[in-house]
């Protein structure tokens, strides 16, 4: 494949992932857009191919190069398989562990493209020497974070590691000391000789810059792990899609350790689209960004007591029947949805649906409302809803619901607790002060479906349940909805 042919393929696939990210913007063009993106990838995968069978120079001879073409072929097979499988058998409900494994594996593969591009002789032009050991370096640091990151935060959210931070005295300078040490190694690492010089000298190895390679490594790892254990549970969201954007750097550093153009403009793309969507959900939190990009985010949040605050006290609950509950939706004229995380772990959102389909049939207005960061992941809940088949048109984001709270006669929340929780405005000394959340408590009656009395994801109590115009039905959301959805029915 000549050089023209590759860069013109590359374009395609390039602006084939552009239109996918701008295709995943709205619900209704994400099928398009998850299509254009399998297209791109498609493009790409067959170009490397090519390129690896026919090396450049040599396509006029047609001297055909099967180097390494096994090897290619046995990775895309295995790697084919297991990502059918993966993406068949995982529950949208653990859709945010898969993407940090996923994250993972990108961090990986920049920390070993790097370690053997170093090892690769190739006698780089002296002048362009530097810079290419810079991108080697930068790529296995942010590889390595991103890495031991993505595998703590897989961790945290499949419950295998506690949700609760990881406070270590001095944490910040522990972090400050390791970014020092590798700006130390780093100097050391350039200064050093080449490590494969022309005789292939094994030995040059330790004394060429692999040991100061391999302790940054060792280091990016560790700040990694820490940087991830020392966030809160609840803000778990964010980290995701930070990681997404770590990511997306160091497939880009891949990129330029590689010479490869697409790799470097898809690296781009998904870093500086997860920085973006990083920004937003810090904002909908009421966090800054720099708090994550140095660590210790969510700590303070998660160094307070579950139930901490003046307004939380404890106090009487109004708990109610399905009966009780059916009997207002079918009386109101105005209902809306608040799905959270508890709804998506029932697997409750196909009867929610019906539920809305049946309200919607008899002339009652009804809604969704969806927080920014329910669920576990950015977007979780508008891909459940969308299985379900809900209407695109009914589901509305915070923003634009907030102010129709007072107005509205019912309000269901499914399996939700931080995202609803007043403390965030009420109380100074609470761990979600300052969070915008939807303001549900407005509406002429609240009623909460929840499992028990247990607090949130972000460990706090919500005195939202304790409200007069509040009725709590308890039990699993999905046989609770399914008993709503059978009264209703009764009662219509």
């Amino acid at each position: 494949m000549t050089s023209t042919i590759r860069a013109l393929a590359y374009l395609v696939a390039s602006l084939l992932f552009i239109l996918s990210l701008r295709g995943l913007s709205t619900q209704e063009t994400a099928i398009r857009g998850n299509r254009y993106g399998l297209f791109g990838m498609v493009i790409a995968v067959i170009c490397t191919a090519v390129a690896l069978l026919f090396p450049e120079g040599e396509v006029a001879a047609a001297a055909v190069s099967f180097s390494g073409v096994g090897v290619l072929a046995g990775a895309l097979g295995v790697g084919s398989v297991i990502g059918g499988l993966l993406a068949s058998r995982v529950a949208m409900t653990s859709m945010p562990e898969l993407v940090a494994v996923l994250h993972s594996f990108v961090g990986a593969a920049a920390v070993l493209v790097g370690i053997a591009t170093y090892l690769q002789p190739g006698a780089e032009v002296e002048a362009a020497r530097g810079a290419h050991l810079i991108e080697i370096y930068v790529g296995i640091l942010v590889g390595a974070v991103t890495f031991s990151g993505s595998i703590i935060a897989f961790g945290k959210l499949r419950g295998k590691v506690s949700s609760r931070p990881l406070l270590l005295p001095g944490r910040h300078l522990l972090n400050l000391g390791a970014l020092l040490a590798c700006v130390a190694l780093a100097v050391i690492f350039l200064r050093a000789p080449d490590p494969w010089p022309t005789q292939g000298d094994l030995s040059s190895m330790l004394t060429a810059g692999m040991p100061a390679l391999l302790a940054m490594t060792f280091l990016a790892l560790l700040l990694g792990v820490h940087m991830v254990m020392a966030i809160g549970g609840g803000d778990m969201p964010v980290v995701v899609s930070l990681l997404n954007s770590y990511s997306g750097w160091a497939a880009a550093a891949a990129g330029f350790m590689l010479s490869n153009d697409l790799l470097i403009i898809t690296g781009a793309l998904v870093g500086s689209s997860g920085a973006i969507l990083s920004y937003i959900m810090c904002k909908a939190m009421n966090r800054s960004i720099f708090n994550v990009i140095l660590g210790g985010f969510g700590a303070d949040a998660g160094a307070k007591p579950a139930a901490g605050g003046s307004a939380a006290p404890a106090g009487k609950v109004n708990e109610t029947t399905v009966e009780q509950v059916a009997e207002l939706l079918l009386a109101a004229r105005s209902v809306i949805i608040v799905p959270g995380y508890g709804m998506a772990v029932a697997q409750a959102q196909h009867p929610v649906k019906e539920i809305s389909s049946l309200l919607l049939s008899k002339g009652i207005k009804v809604r969704y409302a969806i927080h920014p960061v329910a669920g576990r992941l950015p977007g979780h809940m508008n891909v459940l809803l969308a299985e379900a088949n809900v209407s695109y048109d009914i589901v509305k984001e915070m923003d634009e619901i907030n102010a129709d709270f007072p107005s509205t006669d019912v309000v269901l929340v499914i399996g939700a607790n931080d995202i609803v929780n007043p403390m965030a405005q009420d109380d100074p000394s609470s761990p979600i002060y300052g969070m915008p959340v939807l303001e549900v408590w407005r509406a002429a009656r609240v009623v909460m479906l929840k499992r028990g009395m247990a607090a949130g994801y972000a460990g706090v109590d919500n005195p939202l349940v304790y409200n007069e115009n509040t009725l709590m039905l308890f039990g699993d959301a999905r046989q609770s909805v399914a008993k709503l959805l059978v009264a209703l029915n009764a009662g219509g």
